[in-house]
């Protein structure tokens, strides 16, 4: 995920180190576009102090690694996080800079949380757009209630609306001067192969970044973090971390195509919007809703009962499925460029950087045409 954040302070008590710092915090936040003017001063104060604490938490891997207080298992997971760390660059080709070489407890299940919303008869996501930055199809908070109370503001505007907790963000490689993204206790302890695939994906984001197109970014970042993922589970894992992982991946690709059809019936009947009376469309959708729910219920049977997408499910709406689809839709596409570039990664970063200069409308053709 990609969520541009800000400078943060490192000298407490000092007061013009303090005010240098907090200069460059308003400076680099204004460059990424999340200060827009005084009826945005909330949402970038809270952006600012987030980062800010978040940072702060943050201290080198190397000072938890020789810390005789830092439990076995995250001592562990350190250490294999940085061994992905090393192979991201020497596999897969991916930035070598300072982050995820530092480490945050942040006492809680979510770095961020994310607010998607979109209309009752569209999956098309509400966007929000900043200078520089450009227009994204999601708005994050550091507070799980100040999130939820967007939430309800655009329920009231009768829009659907998904709220969900994000483990990491990306801010794109701009914040390396101060130490970069750090690896968080939110997902530190995941499954080997997911937490290869989850570093791969935010440092993806730091490779390239095209403005004003969420789906482009995401799915360019979700074809990364599989294709490396698969090589770091096919070099390095353990025989039992890649039986455990092709456990985990098969569920999650089940429900993915469970979604994905779910998503395209959904589309069959929006696109009917103003041409078929409001309430029969509502009424289609619902069925189709129905049908989602239905035949999740017996992925489960063949699961053995793992509950593990019952609350997304239960929640599920235009807003879940439209922010599911925008790292998901583009992947196939990402994968055969990535194919088509001989699997060398230089050289398909260099094809995605070509299709990402190009004018947003021709960025999905360009993918789906084989090049020279």
């Amino acid at each position: 995920m990609a969520f541009g954040m800000v400078d943060y302070f490192r000298a407490r008590g000092r007061a013009g180190a303090a005010c240098r710092w907090a200069l460059r915090a308003m400076l680099g936040l204004a460059t990424l576009g999340l200060l827009t003017g005084c009826a945005d001063t909330r949402y970038y104060w809270q952006s600012v102090s987030g980062h800010l604490q978040l940072m702060q938490a943050s201290r080198p891997v190397e000072q938890w690694l020789s810390d005789p207080q830092t439990p076995a298992p995250l001592r562990e997971r350190l250490e294999l996080a940085q061994r992905m760390r090393a192979f991201a660059v020497t596999e897969l080709a991916l930035p070598d800079n300072a982050s995820y070489h530092r480490y945050a407890d942040l006492r809680r299940n979510a770095v961020v949380w994310n607010v998607v919303a979109a209309p009752p008869l569209s999956l098309t996501l509400k966007t929000w757009c900043f200078p520089v930055l450009g227009c994204v199809s999601y708005r994050g908070y550091f507070d799980e209630a100040q999130a939820r109370r967007e939430a309800s503001a655009l329920q009231a505007q009768g829009m659907e609306v998904s709220v969900y907790g994000v483990p990491a963000y990306s801010t794109l490689g701009w914040m390396n001067w101060a130490g970069g993204d750090p690896l968080l206790n939110t997902f530190i302890h995941y499954p080997e192969g997911e937490l290869a695939r989850l570093l791969f994906h935010e440092l993806a984001h730091q490779v390239l970044y095209a403005r004003d197109d969420t789906m482009f970014n995401e799915s360019f970042a979700t074809a990364v973090e599989r294709l490396g993922g698969a090589t770091w589970l096919q070099r390095e894992a353990s025989d039992a971390a890649r039986t455990q992982y092709a456990a985990f991946d098969a569920r999650r690709r089940a429900f993915r195509a469970l979604s994905l059809s779910t998503r395209a019936r959904l589309q069959q009947v929006y696109v009917q919007s103003g041409k078929a009376p409001e309430a029969d469309l509502l009424a289609r959708k619902q069925a189709v809703m129905q049908a989602f729910r239905d035949q999740y219920a017996e992925l489960k049977q063949q699961w053995g009962g793992f509950a593990g997408y019952d609350r997304w499910v239960a929640d599920a709406n235009n807003a879940s499925l439209g922010a599911q689809g925008a790292y998901d839709d583009l992947v196939p596409q990402f994968e055969a460029l990535f194919v088509r570039e001989g699997r060398d990664w230089p050289a398909f970063y260099h094809a995605v950087r070509r299709i990402a200069d190009l004018p947003l409308d021709a960025r999905k053709k360009a993918l789906a045409t084989p090049g020279p």
